[in-house]
């Protein structure tokens, strides 16, 4: 836990790798599941920035193979797009379940087989991981260098991230990494979605988590007029305070005030990312055994800091 630029709290409970006893520490790497996407958007977002980009372009103008017309960079931005889960469809076209696959790959059988949207484009919000696999194609594309590459050599190398990247079926993972676990410590095996990155697949610590949420604060990687055009509401069909920009997910509150976050499932991987941006507080849980309880923490926490009582409207999506 970070607050006004200092963590004031940290600690590790359990294992890292439960088999040969290896205990969490501030070095070990968590799969963040989805909040991986914060990492995405912000990659668009700086290419929008650096003007290699127009988050209004039609997808197609970047991914030819790209089988929905009207469909904008920034509708799969805030999953206003339609597009069906690629967890969903991929199986019905590939038999092979346990092999991981990649985004080119996962673009390939959608141009084959062009699943059915769910709905028009951007008449809704439905979240969807398949938005975000698009997105790390289209960064690939641009910079003609591998998503892995560049997140490394524009997003986590400038921010001292040392313990963060992405995952590579091909490659497995370092010694520092954490191994996924379901409730009775039983090992999660890779399957057919662990391949595709963008959605999900970044592995992190929780001090370079509170690196990432800091940058923000002092517009390393974005502007902060780019960092509010994120952070702005985009879906208005469902009353409630609850909304998602672009690549975040939000509280907003009547006030006008906002609690920026954004949780992950995947796996036997919960993580919790809450950011209060009027404080200058993060709180950053991450957990490589299943467990739902990871998500009811950051209110608790919030409420003791504050001494106030708990905020209603936390939710436990990824």
């Amino acid at each position: 836990m970070g607050n006004n630029g200092k963590i004031i709290y940290e600690r590790y409970f359990g294992y890292s790798n439960k088999e040969r006893n290896i205990p969490l520490n501030q070095n070990s790497s968590c799969q963040l599941a989805s909040i991986s996407k914060t990492f995405t958007s912000t990659a668009v977002l700086y290419l929008y920035e650096h003007k290699y980009l127009d988050i209004n372009d039609l997808v197609q103008h970047y991914l030819p193979e790209f089988p929905y017309p009207n469909i904008t960079i920034k509708m799969l931005l805030n999953h206003r797009s339609g597009i069906p889960d690629y967890t969903k469809w991929v199986p019905r076209y590939d038999d092979d379940s346990r092999t991981p696959i990649s985004n080119e790959k996962v673009m390939a059988l959608m141009a084959q087989h062009v699943p059915a949207l769910e709905f028009r484009p951007n008449t809704r919000f439905k979240y969807c991981n398949t938005n975000f696999a698009v997105l790390a194609r289209i960064v690939e594309k641009i910079t003609e260098m591998s998503f892995y590459d560049f997140m490394a050599k524009y997003i986590f190398q400038p921010l001292g991230m040392q313990h963060t990247f992405i995952y590579n079926p091909s490659k497995g993972l370092p010694p520092n990494a954490t191994i996924s676990y379901k409730r009775n410590w039983v090992r999660e095996p890779d399957m057919f979605a662990d391949g595709v990155y963008g959605d999900k697949g970044v592995y992190s610590t929780t001090e370079d988590m509170f690196r990432w949420d800091q940058s923000f604060y002092q517009d390393k990687l974005l502007s902060n007029e780019v960092i509010e055009l994120a952070y702005g509401p985009c879906s208005f069909e469902k009353p409630g305070i609850k909304n998602y920009g672009l690549g975040w997910r939000m509280l907003c509150y009547p006030s006008g005030s906002k609690i920026i976050y954004h949780n992950g499932w995947w796996h036997g991987n919960n993580t919790s990312f809450y950011r209060f941006i009027k404080d200058n507080m993060t709180i950053v849980v991450l957990g490589n055994r299943f467990t739902n309880s990871i998500y009811h923490q950051a209110p608790v926490v919030y409420s003791i800091v504050k001494g106030i009582p708990v905020i209603k409207g936390f939710d436990t999506e990824d």
